[in-house]
């Protein structure tokens, strides 16, 4: 267990216990405020994390931060975005479940050094991870699941949604209810 951020940070920078940290530029550890009641988990960093560094920085991220936007969230200020693997999956396939397995324990000391009061997790990858293994983003998006004490939410990932631009208001419908979720639940998120 960690005892700070910039350790556990310093350590999940060493990281070769999979194949994806021999091929990596960069691992992605996550951005935000490492205080926020409010965690995005996705699923793995593309090419354009892992050249930069930092989670949703491609076309995905601009269509993230605009949907933030929207509801007054800020991944410089009152949010911190993660995913479920910090380093990019060749020709960013989805992350495999030994991956994950392997990875899940610096998300895990992340979200215990923050305790986030909401998890939002961005598409089927971290859903069925975090949230269960037959979550269904089509059909249970934006409902909220309490586990023990931390409420989660599945929605849309913004990759998808750049390909299937259809699901573009039900994801916004999703962010509306997350507003409405902590203005209810959080104390200093806005």
């Amino acid at each position: 267990m960690y005892t700070n951020w910039e350790e556990l940070k310093q350590e999940c920078m060493l990281c070769n216990k999979c194949e994806l940290g021999k091929t990596r530029t960069n691992l992605v550890f996550g951005k935000g405020n490492e205080n926020a009641e409010v965690m995005f988990i996705g699923e793995g960093p593309g090419e354009n994390e892992d050249l930069q560094g930092e989670p949703f920085v491609g076309r995905s991220g601009k269509l993230l931060d605009s949907m933030l936007a929207c509801i007054d969230l800020d991944r410089n200020k009152n949010i911190y975005i993660a995913n479920m693997v910090k380093c990019r999956p060749p020709k960013n396939r989805d992350p495999l479940p030994a991956e994950q397995d392997i990875c899940i324990n610096w998300l895990r000391e992340q979200v215990r050094l923050m305790r986030p009061k909401i998890i939002v997790c961005l598409g089927r990858i971290s859903a069925q991870r975090l949230i269960s293994p037959d979550f269904k983003v089509t059909q249970q998006h934006g409902q909220f699941i309490d586990k023990k004490g931390t409420l989660f939410m599945g929605t849309f990932h913004p990759a998808a949604l750049l390909r299937n631009p259809n699901n573009k208001p039900a994801a916004f419908d999703d962010f509306m209810a997350l507003r409405d979720k902590i203005n209810e639940i959080c104390e200093r998120t806005y």
